[in-house]
């Protein structure tokens, strides 16, 4: 039997990704230690009354069976938890669905509003989920480069008309992932005029929400006015809790594109498991202190790799929010020749930057997932490698 994937699957690119896996793997082999720096996936535990919360609902055994959509508590938790921490204040019954985390709805919500033909303006760099999911509901990617000397913001005005008038929905990401930038609440203003000018729906990933440093505080899209009318929010527990394997997330804002998402993931799963639920109720509605000492823990980090590339000649600028540092290569490389270099001679893994767009050439992500010995071993072998390229 001759089966292939479908034209839109045949279009989708992992091979960078299943490159890096291949070349770690055959440096493990060949007696390499490597310090993985690559998988954006939280090393730190979840609080306490996580874990506390599970041990209990497990044990409960009427609890087994499909849960469908959020509970009632979940959502009121969301709702809590949006208005504590960032002033905005939602209707637990129409403004938040629940979602098997955020990447899961920013997989779906292409399928349930774009048309084949139809444009979405991504950032370029971008996490990979946003093309991803366009190419599968059929639609158009309308790359808006994040570059250095507009402060990594787009500038909307250089979209073409005849673009705009094909366009159904616009994503960004502040905080994002690769690049670590913030906006602020006078960009969101911009965007919500520019989406209601142009009938544009507009989508933000806050996922990083709550890794936000130097005391800077975090700007939900949300509390913006206007916000509702024209976008939603994508939030979830993965790296503010720690909860990456539990799988549950949320989107918030416009109740009309909620109820759309809701109706295509109701034909496609059967809700999160009840205790997971109950888990991260309780952490959403918790005293928030390990969020603090979260960020602390991310901001020393930080410091150590950033201290110990400078040290080794390698500059890079300090990122501002997120469990990465998106750094511009040393020249002599491509992204690709470098990370590869580096995953070879000094066993460090990281991501090659146009893994998430052509702007991302000359670019490297660098996860802030291993303790701060191990990212100053890898800020060390980092500058014996450099030391030894430059002879």
């Amino acid at each position: 039997m001759d089966i292939i994937a479908s034209n839109r699957i045949q279009q989708l690119s992992t091979g960078i990704f299943t490159e890096l896996a291949n070349r770690k793997r055959r440096a493990v082999e060949n007696g390499i230690s490597v310090i993985d720096l690559s998988v954006g996936s939280p090393d730190l535990p979840p609080p306490s009354i996580v874990i506390h919360t599970l041990k209990e609902y497990v044990q409960d055994t009427s609890k087994y069976g499909y849960t469908l959509t959020g509970t009632p508590d979940f959502l009121r938790a969301v709702a809590y938890f949006y208005k504590e921490r960032y002033g905005v204040g939602l209707n637990p019954d129409e403004e938040i669905l629940q979602l098997m985390g955020s990447q899961d709805g920013l997989a779906h919500l292409a399928m349930a509003i774009v048309n084949p033909g139809e444009y979405v303006l991504v950032p370029d760099p971008g996490y990979p989920i946003y093309e991803a999911s366009v190419t599968i509901a059929g639609g158009h990617i309308y790359p808006m480069p994040l570059l250095k000397e507009n402060n990594f913001l787009p500038k909307f005005e250089d979209i073409p008309i005849d673009i705009l008038r094909k366009t159904k929905m616009m994503i960004i990401s502040y905080p994002g992932n690769p690049v670590t930038a913030l906006a602020d609440r006078s960009f969101f203003q911009q965007v919500i005029d520019f989406a209601k000018t142009n009938n544009i729906l507009v989508v933000h990933d806050f996922a990083y929400s709550e890794l936000i440093f130097d005391g800077r505080q975090p700007v939900s899209f949300l509390s913006v006015p206007g916000a509702k009318e024209v976008g939603i929010e994508f939030n979830s527990l993965s790296k503010t809790f720690n909860m990456a394997g539990c799988r549950i997330g949320y989107a918030a804002g416009n109740s009309k594109i909620l109820r759309i998402l809701a109706d295509l993931k109701s034909n496609i799963d059967y809700g999160i498991f009840y205790p997971i639920q109950k888990a991260a109720e309780a952490a959403l509605t918790s005293d928030f202190s390990t969020l603090r000492s979260q960020v602390l823990e991310y901001e020393s980090r930080r410091e150590v790799l950033i201290n110990g590339l400078a040290n080794a000649g390698w500059k890079i600028d300090p990122p501002p929010a997120t469990m990465f540092v998106w750094a511009a290569i040393p020249k002599g490389w491509t992204s690709k020749e470098f990370v590869y270099d580096l995953i070879e001679e000094a066993g460090v893994a990281v991501v090659p930057g146009d893994a998430f767009g052509g702007q991302g050439e000359g670019y490297v992500r660098i996860a802030l997932v291993q303790p701060a010995e191990r990212l100053a071993e890898a800020a060390d072998r980092i500058g014996e490698f450099l030391k030894k390229a430059k002879q």
